[in-house]
């Protein structure tokens, strides 16, 4: 009873080994009992034992499937855990041991059976693993088309960063930062290492590069860093280079010294010279003109005269030489000397001045010359040549004829450039001081093609409109153009017509409708004219812009545009190559009413406001530009006068009573400063009259009359007369009120010193002009014949530019202690 109940505590202890123990032990048993048994007993046992295996083995295949299944779950949890798979490699390890058991219990055939089932275990194992590494293949288009979107999704939507990652981002930042200026300094620092290294090479002593190298050179020896072969190659390099040296001091010349370089450690006193270093030969006449002995007379050395000696020996072997000559030698001499003399002689005939020259022979240097004779600058492709003459160029006699009636006996430097370009049919910019003959420049082109033109006789084509129009800034400046063009249109039965502010609109009107073919206009009033149908521009095709930067300082650029806007599109010059093309443009000039729009542009200065309008209207222009532009007249005296204001008037009045040669012009700023001015001098005694914006068309026109009439000696006028107004023999201009900007105070300087005269033009400085005070000096320096006063010259206001930024040198600061 105790080994039984031993026994079952066994068996529930031990678990299934021990019952399959029990097992096997009642079989054997069962066996030993049926041998002894009868034969039949034994086969029916036999056939019940089959039976019985039979059954059990099929139980036992159907535990082995459900154990197998069992084993793939866990392999499948196996590879989702790690501990999963260690546990079920455990139980794995216990099953094989019940099977090893179970197989030493069994027979033969069921250990066969049990190995065949193993293997098939293994190869459905491997089959599953196969399935496996079969399952992860590469992704089809659609599934990453549909990942990629997702991911894109995800990184669409907005990622807020905890404070604690923000902190750790800006650290990560600063590090590289930090690191990437390290790295520029390091690098910054190894340039300037490198680049010390090489200046101090540069700068030291050949001797203590000779040392420092033959130092290095023994350390490297001695180290062994170079090999046997680099050193021979040094050394015969060296051999080399001493062999070479050698052979230059023995047949090229003595060995020069080397001058000794003193340095910190040395002596002061250096006593060693050369005798080429001695100066004084340069200056002392002892030195220079050596003493000779002087025997038997002057100029002789023991009775022979060296001069005669020399004279003789010349003629001596002069005369064996050509003894010594052959007959042919001499003609070949003869000949030489003569080709010689008939090129130099050619080449004097062709470094004629140009004056002395035909047109046919003028060159291109020729051109060149005569441009820099007159101060013509040009820029522009296919620029035509000037005009030397009135009677050289080709120009219809009848337009000669005028020329010469209106006494134009040589064309002025303007002339002689513009008016070859307008007769192309060109636009042109021309840019020339105050009284260069700027109207005749363009009216003669003008002239050109119109009579070329059939005349208006109806009254259907004189509603058509004018074939020119010029435009200027003021009243004065369009009717001294108009007395100009009169001058040269009327005889040749050209009509012209002025549209000015101050005269009646509907006589204008009257006049327009009769029919002209040139219209002189300021831009207000032909605004108006236009705006009330009392003119139209359809057929104009040449634009005249006299004093375009005036007209621009005026506040004229929109109406400008807005007048160039009533001019038809369809004659405008294409922006190609043909508008610089010659003969295209000749052809076009002579096709009558077909012509392109010709536009012409004449300004004293070239301020940016001009250059955008040409850049908007003209058509690969011509520009021409005579002397310096922009700046006073070379003829032109400039004297400056610095006082306070109180003390013009009484200034004013020392002037005049110097004497002066009328006319004179006195400018002012202020209309009622003018009107003033006038009164005070009228009462003085002078002969005074007063020009401005606030006077009336008939008191201007009577005011300037009288001027040029003689009737008048002084007139007193605000900047309506600083442009364009042409009044003779103009002695003095006195700026009263100095001018706002430069280009005004130029222009105002412009009216005496004109065609090839000389004037003075005398200036009342104030305080208050102090933003002038720069620019003037400089147009006072570049003036040949003014001197700048040192009050201007010295003064704080005319060191610099107004605007801009002066920095202290070192030197002139003041450190206060």
């Amino acid at each position: 009873m105790a080994g039984d109940s031993s026994d079952k505590k066994e068996g529930e202890s031990s678990g299934p080994k021990d019952r399959e123990k029990k097992r096997s032990r009642s079989r054997s048993r069962e066996r030993d009992r049926d041998r002894k048994a009868s034969p039949a007993k034994e086969r029916k046992r036999h056939r019940s034992r089959d039976r019985k295996r039979s059954r059990s083995r099929s139980k036992s295949a159907d535990r082995e499937r459900r154990q197998k299944d069992k084993e793939r779950d866990k392999d499948r949890e196996r590879d989702k855990d790690r501990d999963r798979s260690r546990k079920d490699r455990d139980k794995d390890g216990h099953r094989r041991d019940k099977d090893r058991r179970r197989s030493r219990s069994m027979s033969p055939k069921s250990r066969d059976n049990r190995l065949k089932r193993d293997k098939d275990l293994k190869k459905e194992e491997e089959e599953e693993e196969k399935k496996k590494k079969e399952k992860a293949q590469p992704l089809s288009l659609e599934e990453l088309l549909a990942k990629k979107k997702a991911e894109e999704e995800a990184e669409a939507k907005p990622k807020f960063l905890s404070r604690a990652e923000r902190e750790a981002e800006a650290l990560r930042r600063r590090e590289l930062e930090v690191e990437e200026r390290r790295r520029i300094i390091d690098d910054e620092r190894r340039k300037r290492r490198v680049f010390q290294d090489i200046g101090r090479k540069m700068l030291e002593d050949p001797q203590e590069r000779e040392r420092r190298e033959r130092r290095e050179r023994m350390e490297r020896e001695n180290n062994g860093t170079e090999e046997d072969d680099g050193r021979q190659k040094i050394r015969e390099e060296k051999d080399k280079g001493k062999e070479l040296q050698a052979i230059k001091e023995r047949y090229l010349g003595g060995i020069k010294k080397r001058r000794r370089t003193r340095h910190l450690n040395d002596r002061k006193f250096v006593f060693e010279w050369d005798a080429s270093e001695d100066t004084s030969i340069d200056y002392n006449p002892l030195y220079k003109e050596r003493h000779q002995v002087q025997l038997y007379g002057r100029g002789f050395i023991a009775g022979i005269d060296l001069k005669q000696q020399k004279r003789e020996q010349s003629r001596f072997y002069g005369d064996l030489m050509e003894k010594r000559r052959t007959l042919e030698e001499k003609e070949q001499e003869e000949l030489r000397l003569k080709k010689l003399r008939k090129k130099e002689a050619k080449q004097r005939w062709d470094d004629r001045h140009w004056s002395q020259k035909k047109l046919e022979e003028m060159t291109d240097r020729d051109w060149r010359i005569f441009r820099e004779d007159y101060s013509i600058t040009t820029k522009g492709g296919k620029i035509p040549n000037p005009i030397r003459n009135w009677k050289e160029y080709d120009l219809p006699p009848h337009i000669l004829e005028v020329i010469d009636k209106c006494g134009y006996k040589e064309p002025t430097p303007i002339q002689r450039q513009a008016i070859p370009i307008g007769l192309q049919n060109r636009d042109i910019i021309g840019v020339a001081e105050t009284g260069s003959g700027k109207t005749a420049a363009f009216l003669i082109p003008l002239l050109v093609w119109i009579t070329t033109l059939p005349k208006i006789d109806r009254i259907e084509d004189s509603d058509q409109g004018p074939y020119a129009v010029i435009l200027a800034p003021t009243r004065e400046l369009a009717q001294q153009i108009e007395e100009e063009t009169i001058k040269f249109g009327k005889p040749l039965g050209i009509r012209t017509v002025a549209v000015i502010g101050g005269i009646s609109r509907e006589d204008q009107g009257f006049r327009l409708r009769m029919g002209c073919e040139i219209v002189i206009a300021t831009p207000g009033r032909l605004i108006d004219v236009l705006e009330n149908r009392y003119l139209v521009l359809s057929r104009c095709t040449y634009v005249v812009l006299d004093e375009a930067d005036r007209m621009i300082d005026m506040g004229f650029e929109p109406d400008v545009q807005k007048i160039l806007e009533y001019i038809p599109v369809t004659n405008q010059k294409p922006d190609t190559d043909e508008a610089e093309d010659p003969e295209k443009m000749m052809m076009n000039f002579e096709s009558g009413k077909h012509k392109y729009r010709q536009t012409v542009m004449f300004t004293a200065t070239m301020p940016p406001a001009v250059e955008r309008l040409a850049r908007s209207y003209l058509r690969r222009p011509a520009v021409v530009y005579i002397g310096s532009a922009g700046k006073p007249h070379e003829r032109v005296e400039q004297k400056v006068l610095l006082m306070s204001e109180g003390e013009k008037r009484k200034k004013l009045l020392e002037v005049l009573s110097r004497g002066f040669d009328p006319p004179i012009i006195i400018f002012v700023n202020q209309k009622k400063g003018c009107d003033v001015l006038a009164k005070s001098l009228e009462k003085m005694g002078y002969n005074a009259c007063t020009l401005h914006g606030g006077k009336g068309q008939e008191q201007r026109e009577f005011a300037l009359s009288n001027l040029k009439a003689g009737a008048k000696d002084i007139l007193v006028a605000t900047d309506v007369a600083g442009r364009g107004i042409d009044i003779h023999d103009v002695s003095m201009v006195v700026n009263y009120d100095m001018a706002k900007n430069i280009e005004d105070y130029i222009h105002r300087i412009g009216r005496t010193g004109r065609a090839g005269k000389s004037g003075i033009a005398m200036t009342f400085l104030t305080k208050e002009d102090a933003t002038v005070f720069y620019d003037l000096k400089q147009a006072i320096l570049e003036s040949p014949v003014s001197t700048c006063p040192p009050e201007l010259a010295n003064h704080p206001d005319a060191q610099h530019k107004p605007g801009t930024i002066l920095t202290k040198k070192r030197r002139e600061e003041t450190i206060f202690a």
